[in-house]
């Protein structure tokens, strides 16, 4: 629940644009008719995705953990950070009200680690993880009885991730003392969300909340403290999307 919290508050601004926009574009066309009459009879649409998202990661530490560094690291966090999504969407409708969704994408992102330690001196130490994913996420969409120009829906599934910007074959011996946490390059994840949807003149107008968790122990174990403290790494990502579809 912390690890929501601190998405959810690192994206409210931008999810209070999207509500604000998102309710210009419903009273701006309340009084029209109905906008693309023919859309939802088409099997197939295309279009674009751009996204703002929250990275993060899950972190089990190794059990008493204290007793296996003489009492001086005190405890590990991860700090969100936010990042950017560009992708294209395709969807297939499989009935009137239910599609198979498929949105590959770029996603830039950073994460950060810190460690706290505390002895003669208190200090904590960050290791920062930027990362450069390809997602491959398949979801199936279940939307609402379509209101004029509106339409709302809950959406589930499951992607795949490879990170290009991965460090997984950096000689840690190499580093000295500018060590890395070095994590794999592939995970998978499941992931749902939920999102509401405007028929505008030209195409339509979606705004979307999602959350996904991998599945993968991302952490590659070295001769450190940085690593050989965490017995789990998994990732979190909270996504704000916006769709444009014609």
């Amino acid at each position: 629940m912390p690890h929501f919290i601190q998405g959810f508050k690192r994206s409210g601004n931008i999810l209070f644009f999207a509500s604000l926009l998102s309710l210009m574009a419903g009273k701006t066309h309340a009084q029209s008719g109905e906008n693309l009459p023919a859309y939802t009879r088409a099997t197939v649409h295309f279009g674009f995705i751009l996204a703002y998202n929250t990275s993060d990661f899950a972190i089990t530490p190794i059990g008493n953990l204290s007793s296996h560094f003489n009492d001086t690291l005190k405890s590990i966090r991860s700090t969100p950070e936010g990042g950017f999504n560009l992708g294209i969407v395709s969807e297939l409708k499989l009935s009137r009200y239910l599609k198979l969704r498929f949105v590959p994408d770029l996603a830039f992102s950073t994460r950060q680690l810190v460690y706290s330690f505390a002895g003669v001196d208190t200090f904590s130490v960050s290791k920062t993880i930027n990362s450069t994913f390809i997602d491959f996420p398949l979801d199936l969409k279940l939307i609402s009885k379509r209101q004029k120009n509106f339409e709302a829906y809950v959406m589930a599934g499951v992607k795949y991730i490879t990170d290009l910007a991965s460090q997984k074959n950096v000689d840690e011996s190499l580093l000295g003392v500018n060590e890395v946490v070095r994590i794999i390059r592939n995970d998978y994840a499941y992931e749902a969300g939920a999102g509401i949807e405007f028929y505008l003149p030209y195409f339509k107008f979606g705004v979307e909340f999602k959350l996904s968790r991998g599945v993968r122990n991302l952490l590659i174990k070295d001769n450190s403290v940085f690593t050989q403290s965490i017995e789990s790494l998994k990732s979190e990502v909270y996504l704000l999307s916006f769709t444009f579809e014609g």
